[in-house]
């Protein structure tokens, strides 16, 4: 009997005579980036390095795109955006040692993000593999246990007969929800030697979905249905499994409110009638959460900002529908689901009873109400007028990537993302340094359409190098840098703890004229005029900065 798959792998007469007779001047990076452009890749990050040679060398026999940036965090910033933007597993190139350590910040960014990123690295020649040492430039003991702790899974190539089916493996681990960074590695001499493999063809590597177990939808949906206050908190699961539809289709039919987490803005339509909007900071939100009967978790292990710091203690059943199955259960006890968000909330979908609550929005708008009057009281309205002074400026369907500052952590609660897979941040591993370069990836995947990073000048400092990789590839990139002199949040916390601060008062450059250096037009604004200097910046081509010098304050969460 003959099956349909042994009629696709039976070659052709074109494949098989190029097959046998394949071109000669190819090396093992030839076999690297063929498998990448097999495997659907058609941009790569990276920076190159001594070991990796032979794969930087056969890109340019490739027609795979390459986006070299000054440093290897940030080209890992900037896959890791890549892969949140266009779903697809994002190819970062590094070299031995130095190089690939540097990207570890990273990758454990990306994993906390699951952001599918592709990290393939060199490694010393073949002899000096197995934890000696040889006296290799570069060399580590075990350079693959520094990614082990990081990454979904490591590979190892030996031979290059091994190079498409470790990268295969490789893709297909970082693309298995829930998404995240892996590691290869090939040796120098692997990668440099001439090579008589057939050139690597149209490969698959599709992940098997995630499907959830009937009987556990079964019992979700009937406690959905049967529940008197039932809510929604949904993460960047839902986000990344492109479900902002499906959440929206049940919460209607179930009416019940949604917060989104700060990884799963734009999940829901900020002002809905059902929207809570992200104020997870805030204990009328908290307080309002656990007071649910029936509480759905989609997509989020709810971990610390998405539990209000831990204090966040459900009184009612809790439903988990996630991905990542060591996040099942992690925090709270709950109905674990060990599925895709889109399958999950589509198994909802089709077997909860709808209900009928009319006092869901009401109840909505009494808790925001109150949220805007605890914010009103704090005398935060410069802070507020810079938040809706960014959104103004912001076409709808721009991305937007903040660092770990001030700004940002307003935008956390207070931005209104009016698109799924349009805001990201760096609150997963909460590093510095991510939002310019990550704009960059994001740019790249997507050059049509403006990009928006926030920075403050302290994390800025990290970024400073990427504006000569933006003007190399004109990147419709604005980078808003908001200068307070130092690193502003650190400052109020050691300030509130310790009555005074220390290190975190920084000397910094004049952004517009360094910005002006590497021939990117900038400019220094007010906060009176930042809507107008944004618009301008992000309707023009290629690269922009804008300056903001503003001290600006943290509105005070609230735990207990």
């Amino acid at each position: 009997m003959t099956h349909d798959h042994d009629l696709v792998l039976r070659p052709t007469e074109a494949q098989t005579a190029a097959a046998l007779n394949p071109p000669p001047g190819r090396n093992g990076g030839d076999v690297v980036v063929e498998t990448l452009s097999g495997l659907g890749a058609t941009t790569v990050f990276g920076l190159p390095g001594q070991h990796a040679l032979g794969m930087f060398d056969a890109l340019r026999r490739s027609s795979l795109t390459y986006v070299g940036l000054r440093m290897e965090n940030n080209a890992g910033f900037a896959a890791d955006a890549y892969g949140r933007i266009t779903g697809e597993a994002a190819p970062l190139l590094l070299s031995t040692g130095p190089g690939a350590l540097m990207s570890l910040a990273a990758l454990q960014e990306a994993a906390a993000a699951s952001a599918p990123v592709l990290a393939i690295g060199s490694q010393v020649p073949v002899a000096g593999l197995g934890g000696g040492r040889h006296g290799y430039l570069h060399e580590l003991r075990d350079q693959q246990a520094s990614f082990r702790d990081i990454v979904k899974s490591v590979h190892t190539v030996r031979t290059q007969s091994q190079i498409p089916s470790a990268i295969a493996a490789a893709w297909e681990s970082a693309l298995t929800a829930p998404h995240g960074p892996v590691w290869v590695e090939i040796p120098q001499d692997v990668l440099l030697a001439e090579t008589s493999l057939p050139v690597v063809t149209a490969m698959d590597a599709t992940p098997e979905d995630i499907a959830p177990r009937p009987e556990l939808t079964a019992v979700a949906a009937d406690l959905l249905s049967r529940a008197a206050r039932p809510l929604i908190i949904a993460g960047g699961g839902v986000v990344r499994s492109d479900a902002s539809g499906k959440l929206r289709a049940l919460a209607e039919r179930i009416q019940a409110p949604v917060v989104t987490t700060f990884g799963g803005k734009g999940a829901f339509p900020w002002e809905h009638p059902l929207s809570l909007q992200s104020w997870l900071e805030d204990r009328h939100t908290t307080d309002f959460l656990e007071d649910a009967d029936v509480l759905l978790v989609v997509g989020s292990g709810l971990g610390e900002l998405s539990s209000n710091y831990h204090t966040f203690k459900p009184r009612g059943r809790v439903i988990q529908i996630e991905a990542d199955a060591g996040k099942l259960e992690s925090n709270h006890p709950a109905l674990g689901i060990h599925a895709d968000a889109r399958l999950g909330l589509q198994a909802l979908l089709e077997t909860v009873s709808p209900r009928e609550d009319a006092s869901a929005p009401e109840r909505v708008a009494e808790v925001l109400s109150r949220v805007r009057s605890r914010i009103a009281a704090q005398d935060l309205a410069l802070e507020q007028d810079v938040v809706a002074s960014v959104r103004a400026a912001l076409p709808d369907d721009s991305p937007s990537f903040w660092d770990m500052t001030i700004l940002a952590y307003w935008a956390w609660s207070a931005f209104d993302a009016r698109h799924p897979n349009t805001m990201h941040s760096a609150q997963g591993a909460g590093g510095l340094g991510y939002a310019f370069p990550a704009a960059l990836g994001a740019a790249s995947a997507d050059p049509t359409r403006p990009v928006l990073a926030v920075s403050g000048d302290g994390g800025a400092m990290y970024s400073i190098a990427e504006l000569a990789t933006a003007k190399q590839y004109g990147l419709p990139v604005t980078w808003l840098i908001v200068d307070d002199g130092g690193y502003g949040i650190l400052r109020e916390y050691m300030t509130d703890a310790f009555g005074e601060a220390t290190a975190t008062d920084l000397t910094r450059p004049d952004f517009v004229a360094l910005a002006s250096s590497f021939g990117v037009p900038a400019v220094r604004t007010t906060p009176e005029t930042l809507t107008e200097d944004l618009k301008q910046a992000l309707s023009s081509d290629g690269p922009s900065v804008v300056v903001l010098p503003a001290l600006l304050r943290m509105f005070e969460p609230t735990h207990l």
